[in-house]
């Protein structure tokens, strides 16, 4: 049973058309999934990846229409890092998102990686990261349709950093669960505050860590557009899965039961500090309903849901997501 690292991460925009346009245009990911989200299906679920969506590169969006402003604070997944090949492609990045208008810090360190955090037009908080001296896990490969050269795109999903009041319940979730282990810090670049603890599981590297930081100084967070709702771990299979479950099931830690996603099976579970984890097969994957060529070109729906088409469609606004291809 070994988590292989960051399977994606799903967060909250309030506006699917805009997310799309940002997403696609301006950072370069191809969208691999159009689809709805399986818990309230009047909302679209947008799944942004590499070339077709390998685990650990998938950046996902619920859409809430009347999502408020995020304030903030602890008991957050606060923020999420986007794999790019080497420093080169961070040079790259730094001229593009200025030129694009988008709020940025420029490149700096953290830890011993070159980054560029940046917020996107609803503040959901972001970061490139240089794949340079990358060891681990490999990333994904840039779609060739992408507006961004393929040795400068986006490659995968780097980091979580969660951020928390008391680390200690969440370090017990990490290492003792989920078998994590602690391999390093950097400094917080918010002066007086403790390092950040870097965890890291599988082959490690970029694709395979959590950050976790602590802020006494801050409330807890209320999320909204622009906040992260879940982060998934890579598992191999259902077989595996359900060891995990019983796992958490030994450990009487409530968790949600084997979910059936279609494109892959899920368990989602909260540590005490609030922060939702899912654990997510690396199959079947989202070539199962779309051919590779039309990837996240009409809506897919689950077969399950498939008979609730037309009434699913009359409540989603429209989204032409065929004009980039």
């Amino acid at each position: 049973m070994e988590i292989k690292g960051i399977h994606h991460v799903s967060a909250i925009t309030a506006d699917a058309k805009k997310n799309y346009q940002f997403y696609t245009e301006v950072l370069g990911m191809r969208l691999v999934k159009k689809t709805v989200n399986q818990d309230d299906t009047s909302v679209y679920h947008l799944f942004y990846a590499d070339e077709k969506g390998n685990p650990g590169t998938d950046l996902t969006f619920f859409e809430i229409p009347n999502a408020g402003n995020t304030y903030p604070g602890t008991g957050s997944i606060s923020a999420t890092s986007l794999r790019v090949p080497n420093d080169a492609a961070l040079e790259y990045w730094n001229s593009r998102l200025t030129e694009y208008e988008v709020d940025h810090d420029g490149i700096s360190i953290q830890g011993e990686r070159k980054v560029i955090h940046f917020r996107d037009h609803e503040k959901q908080r972001l970061l490139l990261i240089s794949d340079e001296n990358n060891t681990g896990v490999p990333g994904g490969k840039v779609w060739d349709q992408s507006p961004v050269p393929a040795d400068k795109g986006i490659i995968g999903l780097g980091p979580s950093r969660l951020t928390v009041r008391n680390p200690d319940p969440t370090v017990e979730i990490l290492t003792k669960l989920l078998t994590l282990k602690q391999v390093g810090s950097y400094p917080s670049n918010i002066d007086g505050q403790p390092d950040i603890i870097v965890f890291s599981t599988g082959a490690g590297g970029t694709g395979a860590e959590i950050h976790l930081e602590a802020r006494k100084d801050l409330p807890q967070e209320r999320p909204g557009r622009g906040s992260v709702h879940h982060v998934a771990f890579r598992v191999e299979d259902k077989e595996e899965l359900t060891k995990w479950k019983n796992r958490l099931e030994d450990i009487q830690l409530p968790n949600s039961g084997m979910v059936e996603r279609y494109y892959f099976k899920s368990l989602y579970f909260r540590d005490p500090n609030g922060i939702l984890f899912e654990l997510a097969t690396d199959g079947p994957g989202f070539a199962t309903d779309e051919d590779f060529d039309h990837l996240g070109e009409s809506l897919a729906l689950p077969p399950y849901i498939e008979s609730q088409r037309t009434k699913i469609e009359s409540k989603l606004r429209p989204l032409d997501t065929k004009s980039s291809h």
